[in-house]
């Protein structure tokens, strides 16, 4: 199944020179929204403890996976969502800036893999990634539904020496 038909763009929204990737009408259909779901999670290597699913459009596909495999669920919440205490990190976007919280491993070494729905300049996994290091979890594997490849770096790496794998590549 093509997934990429399933995903508009809305040029300048939600400001000028933004792309932005509508994933509305993959969500609208259950089958297309079913068959992602099962695709990123072939994408798994190795069953993780837990997923961690990015706010907010990771959120839809992190609980659905984690659901599917049987797995815990943490969420990143955006900067002043969560109560104390809690743990954060400030960040840059295409647009801006960002901050990103979560709570503390309670058990130090937690195997998680990162879900989020687009990578475009990696910002946002990128500090994800370094969060979810500094509360005390493993990431293992970050996947997000879209990569946007021609904005970030080639080789972008997060910084645990990972890649961000993704179910699919648009220019």
């Amino acid at each position: 199944m093509d997934l990429k038909k399933y995903i508009d763009s809305v040029k300048d929204w939600p400001i000028e020179g933004i792309n932005f990737k509508d994933i509305s009408p993959l969500l609208l259909n259950p089958k297309v929204f079913e068959e992602s779901i099962k695709g990123m999670c072939n994408l798994i290597s190795e069953k993780p403890r837990m997923l961690a699913g990015v706010d907010s459009r990771g959120f839809i596909f992190a609980s659905a996976m984690a659901a599917k495999l049987n797995l815990g669920l943490l969420l990143l919440r955006k900067g002043g969502k969560l109560p104390p205490p809690k743990i954060d990190i400030e960040y840059e976007l295409e647009y801006g800036l960002g901050k990103l919280e979560i709570k503390e491993a309670q058990k130090k070494g937690t195997e998680i893999v990162l879900i989020d729905d687009i990578l475009a300049t990696g910002g946002t996994i990128s500090a994800a990634c370094d969060l979810c290091l500094k509360a005390g979890y493993k990431v293992k594997q970050a996947l997000v539904l879209i990569d946007l490849i021609s904005i970030h770096p080639d080789e972008l790496t997060l910084s645990n020496g990972i890649r961000v794998e993704s179910l699919i590549q648009l220019d």
